[in-house]
């Protein structure tokens, strides 16, 4: 009892931490598709704006924590992901992977390392996967544009009736020479186009079930 106990001050600690940094400005609501509603706000400090994309799914906790937080599940990952490589991986704890990506030319290649935490309140069942860059693991190389500054957060509530309340937050600083106006402008359809892709797989793994 007491293990748990202190796992779930850890879990609140680490949640107002975050909360506490994510939260200086608020969220602009920009559009609604597919019953995905997409947020941006403003980085202190930087001309690049936040994304946010926030939907409901009538599903079953596995079916997302499947995707999300899974390393070893990513046929639904951007199709621009050129290559990725797991450097360490302990499920339901952490993640660490190097990842190229693909942009159109005439822009360069990027390429990152993230290191993922996972952590599960023990009395509510939410998930949180947090990703920041995970600097000086893999040399930096001269076809590509290393990510340095980066963050995403996954939230997976558990509600009633089998609803799954899925929030997806994450900044990203390509570098290199791109606009902030078209960076801005683009940005909003980043958590649009990767909740469609886990809205439409655990859609069809629910028919598969029934």
């Amino acid at each position: 009892m007491k293990r748990y106990y202190l796992s779930g001050i850890w879990i609140l600690f680490f949640n107002l931490v975050i909360i506490g940094n994510l939260s200086a400005q608020s969220w602009d609501f920009i559009k609604e598709r597919d019953g995905i509603k997409v947020y941006t706000r403003k980085e202190k400090n930087s001309s690049l704006k936040s994304f946010m994309g926030v939907v409901d799914l009538k599903t079953q906790m596995e079916q997302v924590c499947l995707l999300v937080g899974n390393v070893t599940n990513t046929s639904w990952w951007d199709e621009n992901v050129r290559g990725i490589k797991v450097l360490a991986y302990e499920k339901d704890k952490y993640i660490q992977y190097y990842l190229i990506y693909h942009v159109p030319w005439p822009l360069t290649d990027r390429d990152l390392c993230v290191e993922s935490r996972i952590s599960t309140d023990p009395f509510t069942g939410q998930r949180i996967v947090y990703s920041v860059p995970l600097p000086d693991i893999i040399p930096e190389k001269l076809d590509f544009i290393r990510i340095k500054n980066y963050w995403q957060r996954w939230t997976i509530q558990p509600r009633d009736n089998g609803i799954i309340h899925l929030i997806l937050e994450g900044y990203v600083d390509p570098g290199g020479s791109v606009p902030a106006w078209l960076y801005n402008m683009v940005i909003t359809d980043t958590p649009l186009n990767i909740l469609r892709g886990i809205q439409k797989r655990v859609t069809v793994n629910q028919g598969e079930e029934r």
